[in-house]
């Protein structure tokens, strides 16, 4: 069954939202509603590349040291479409300073900051089909914010660089996926720009398509919330998360939202960032059953339930 073998993140230093109110172009309501509403206080920020910030969190995988030649698989997770210009590919810039020369190497987008979740349902098909119960996957997650466009999203969150580095094998003891769900409630032109009419739509269908992809996960696992001892979300904003655990009927303590203030929202990285934390904090016990869930642009949204 495929498994999580390890998670690793980065997070580079983080700068106060406050100091940043100038350059992203927030009024003084909009920085309030950010820090005291939506719970954002600290950004994670560097000056360093995209390129250099995978590497850090790939090169803290101690399970991948001596195992380069296994690894099949190098899938990046982007919540932007675009992270650089042609013909710079931060992605093969990490996979040749690994050594994952044998790599197949690839990027997946589709669901925003959805599509870590979406990645690792991708290695679990490839590994699968591959044959090779040694095979693994690698998958780094997590976008660097060039321009104050893709570092805001208006009255909804502010971005952070926080990265993540997921090994994945087709098999394992720990952290195994039991369930996945993933709906895009995108339009039919592919437009996923938060115009007027797109943020209308987002905040309209947003707490009922997440709390469907979540049930549908557990359905998958055969499992109900009630079995769930955490959920690790993506770090969007506090209010969304008050709102979905009412609307789930699911205690607010078992929603893991300790890093947002720290972080910002680290595009697809949220729910791996989480991961990491909760286990360095003792939070899961071995057979705890747990959730990720993460929304990106283009209403897409996504759950995946594990076994730790």
């Amino acid at each position: 069954m495929t498994s999580l073998l390890a998670v690793s993140t980065y997070l580079p230093d983080t700068v106060a939202l406050a100091d940043l109110q100038e350059s992203l172009g927030l009024d003084h309501h909009q920085l309030r509603r950010f820090n005291r509403l939506y719970g954002l206080d600290r950004i994670c920020q560097s000056e360093q590349s995209e390129a250099e910030l995978l590497i850090a969190a790939a090169s803290k995988l101690d399970a991948l040291a001596g195992q380069e030649d296994r690894v099949k698989y190098v899938i990046r997770a982007k919540g932007l479409r675009t992270t650089a210009p042609y013909p710079i590919s931060p992605l093969h810039e990490v996979r040749d300073a690994l050594g994952l020369h044998r790599a197949r190497t690839f990027a997946v987008s589709d669901h925003g900051c959805a599509s870590g979740l979406l990645a690792v349902d991708v290695a679990a098909t490839l590994l699968a089909a591959d044959g090779d119960p040694d095979a693994l996957a690698l998958i780094l997650a997590g976008d660097k914010t060039a321009t104050p466009f893709t570092q805001v999203v208006v009255d909804v969150s502010v971005m952070g660089e926080g990265v993540a580095a997921v090994l994945v094998g087709a098999d394992g003891d720990r952290d195994r996926m039991l369930g996945y769900a993933a709906r895009v409630h995108g339009r039919t032109d592919g437009l996923i720009d938060m115009t007027p009419e797109n943020a209308k739509f987002a905040r309209r269908i947003y707490q009922d398509a997440l709390a469907e992809v979540v049930h549908a996960a557990l359905d998958e696992a055969g499992l109900t919330l009630d079995d769930l001892a955490l959920i690790l979300p993506h770090n969007v904003n506090r209010v969304s998360w008050t709102v979905a655990a009412d609307n789930l009927g699911l205690p607010k303590e078992r929603i893991f939202l300790d890093n947002m203030p720290l972080t910002g929202h680290c595009f697809c990285a949220d729910p791996f960032i989480n991961h990491e934390r909760v286990v360095q904090l003792g939070r899961l016990r071995p057979g705890d059953k747990y959730l990720m869930t993460a929304a990106g642009l283009g209403q897409a949204f996504a759950a995946m339930v594990f076994e730790h």
